[in-house]
This record gives structure tokens, sequence and C-alpha cells, in this order.
């Protein structure tokens, strides 16, 4: 199969879950022996120009010609199968979807909201906020300023919204779309996608990792992402505040703009701070811990660590919100407690870290959970499935 993959890689300044499926995605289908050719772009260029660089990026998000006509010259010469895209933000812009017409079936992974909410993650001021999905309007986030807290950040990303809802975009010029989850496929398809061009596609981990025996493991806890809001650090150094000084080791991976009150917050507790590691470094620290925790109390994609977590044989404990409970189940392969709430994060871990053999057995409970979802032979095979559905026909195939 020939494949075009498309993608606007964020800032290397933080790591990006986005960037990291689609490297994974492109090795997994080049060790398969697709014949590929990318059609990426790096938002690195624009950082590079400081304030010049973010009116460029607002100018480009919602239509881009440039790479509306490039990537038409390249359809037009590599005569791809499939269209593979990941990431139209900020510079390639749904104006491609339009340039590759029915030459190739076109595909998007729905990483995140963007398509319908401004923000990309639905949450203000720091609660769950879906009013763009339902309300079908930009309105919202432009009354808000839900993009960085800012009015003129937001009406950009606004006006692309609005602007490829009105030239039906997603319900014409996309014929399948990736949800990571169940959850995100229902709330994307309430915000206006054809429930038929829908799937879902989990996030995988590659190769088949080897497990340290539980007996090996650390008694620590781990907790990787940004520090940011969102991401619901704030309540978990609020939990172990409550714990106290007999609490395990929770090592923090990562940064952000909450890092320094985090860091004031934990003072004399037992909580590391280790700033922002490799891939690997982190990967190594999840391995060897007893339990993975991610606090979000905003609606996740598929989180990449939890992917990780079960690979490596780790349990997770994590926010009954949004997707989080269906992919760790609770009492299965992890533990869920109610997101925002110290006193709920707390308890839930305390109990299942004060139970061994349950936390033993959540573990070799991820691994199998791995075994049977999240490895690269289940993706790829998905992934056919979407490329390539069974109601599409050789014939059908030709005439495009």
């Amino acid at each position: 199969m020939k494949i075009l993959l498309a993608h606007n890689y964020y800032g290397s300044a933080a790591p990006s879950g986005e960037n990291q499926v689609f490297d994974a995605e492109r090795e997994l289908l080049h060790s398969r022996g697709h014949e590929l050719v990318e059609f990426t772009r790096h938002s690195d260029t624009l950082r590079a120009q400081g304030a010049i660089g973010k009116l460029i990026g607002g100018a480009l998000t919602p239509w881009n010609t440039q790479s509306y006509r490039a990537i038409a010259t390249l359809v037009k010469e590599f005569q791809p199968d499939v269209v593979h895209v990941h990431n139209t933000f900020p510079m390639l812009s749904p104006a491609i979807f339009h340039a590759i017409g029915n030459r190739a079936r076109r595909v998007l992974t729905l990483h995140n909201y963007r398509l319908f909410c401004p923000a990309a993650i639905p949450m203000r001021d720091g609660k769950v906020c879906t009013d763009c999905l339902d309300r079908h309007s930009v309105w919202p986030a432009i009354k808000h300023g839900c993009y960085r807290n800012s009015r003129v950040a937001t009406l950009p990303l606004a006006a692309s919204v609005a602007l490829h809802r009105g030239l039906d975009t997603w319900t014409g010029k996309v014929d399948a779309f990736v949800a990571l989850t169940e959850f995100q496929r229902e709330r994307m398809v309430d915000g206006g996608l054809p429930a038929h061009k829908v799937f879902v596609k989990p996030n995988f981990y590659p190769g088949n990792p080897p497990v340290i025996a539980w007996a090996k493991r650390l008694p620590t806890v781990v907790f990787a992402g940004r520090l940011t809001a969102e991401k619901g650090v704030a309540s978990l150094v609020k939990a172990w505040a409550l714990w106290g000084t007999n609490a395990p080791e929770l090592r923090i991976i990562g940064d952000g703009e909450l890092r320094g009150h985090l860091e004031n917050l934990a003072q004399g507790l037992p909580i590391r701070f280790l700033g922002q590691l490799t891939s690997e470094q982190a990967q190594h620290d999840i391995a060897q811990c007893s339990l993975l925790i991610l606090p979000s109390e905003c609606f996740e994609g598929f989180p990449m660590v939890v992917r990780e977590a079960f690979a490596f044989g780790t349990p997770a404990a994590v926010s009954n919100l949004g997707p989080l409970p269906s992919i760790v189940k609770h009492g299965l392969t992890g533990v869920n407690f109610e997101p925002g709430n110290p006193e709920s994060l707390y308890q839930t871990v305390k109990a299942t870290w004060q139970n061994p053999e349950l936390l033993e057995q959540l573990a070799h409970n991820a691994r199998k959970a791995f075994e049977a979802n999240y490895t690269e032979e289940s993706n790829y095979t998905l992934l056919m499935t979407i490329y390539n559905p069974p109601q599409v026909k050789t014939k059908d195939k030709i005439e495009r």
C-alpha cells in the first residue's frame, strides 16, 4: 500500500504524545513493507520567530494555501492509496483535505478535541467544559478566551472550527476518523462527526518489553506528564500531604508552569521532582515502580504513559473522568478515584498500596491487557481495517 503520512510536529521544547504516535505508526507501517512518503512541518520554525511566528501561525491555522498546493502536488506525483493525517495545527491547516480530494482515502487521527473545541482540551476555569461541542458553536470559546486564556489567541482556532464546519470539511472531505477511545468517539459524534466514519483505535506500545518481576520492583509511585492545571498534579501533591511522611516516594517526571508552586506544596513530603526526562528515562522509572498515577482533571485522549505502564506490567491509578476508567478498569488493571478530589485520591491509593496482593494482581492484569489490546500487531490489524474497510471494493478503489 502507498501511504502519505502528514503531521505538524509540536515544538521540541516539550514532549508530545502526538509526535510519538506519528513516529511509532510510521515505523509500524515501514516495518510491514508499505511505501511511505511524509508531508511534515515543525512548529519550532514558528517559535524561532517569536511574536511574528505567533502571528504567522494564527494566520495559517484556518487555511494554509501553501500547504494546500504542496500536498496537492505531492498526491498527484505519489498517487497514494491513503493519506493519513495526524495534526494540522498550526501550519498544515485542514485545507489539505480539500486539496487531496477523492484521489486517496483520507484518514485523520483525533488526538484531541480541536475539530470542535478551539482549546483542544474541553476545560475552562479548572473544570471540564463541553459548551462548544454541545452547542456546535465557537462563541463560548471566544467569549471566555479558552485558548491560552486569550480571546486574541483563541480567534484563529475558533475561525478554523467555524470555517470547516461551514465548508463541511469533516462530513465531506474526510473518509475516516481515528478516535482513541469509545468515549472520545461518542463525544466527537455528538459534536458533529458522521458516526459511520469514526473508528476506535487506541495507542500502542511497540515491541514486547520485558517485565520486571514484582518482587524486584521499587516501592515508588510515578507521575509522568506536564505540570499544568489540567493534569491534576496539585491534587496529587495535596493527597500526599494528607498521607504524610509515611507515604511512599512519589517521583514526579515532567516540567511546566506549576512546578515552583508544587515544589512549595511538597516541602517535607516524600516527593521528588525529576524534571523533564527523555522517553527512555521516564519509561525506565515506570517499569521499575509499583504504581503509575494519572490524576487528570480534563478529558484525556489515550495517555501514552498508560500504554507504557501496561506494557511494563505496572498498574495505574487514574481519575474517574472521560475515557480513563474504561482504559484502567477499577479493581482489574488499576484503580479509579474522583477527579480534583485529594481526599478520594489519598484514600483510594493508600488502600491499594496497603494491599500488596491486590497490587501485584493488578500488575499482572495490566500486562495481560497490553498483550490483548495494545501491541503493535493488534494495532496494525485495526489500522489496516480503517485504511481498507471491507465495504470499500477493489473497483471503487481503482475508480478513486
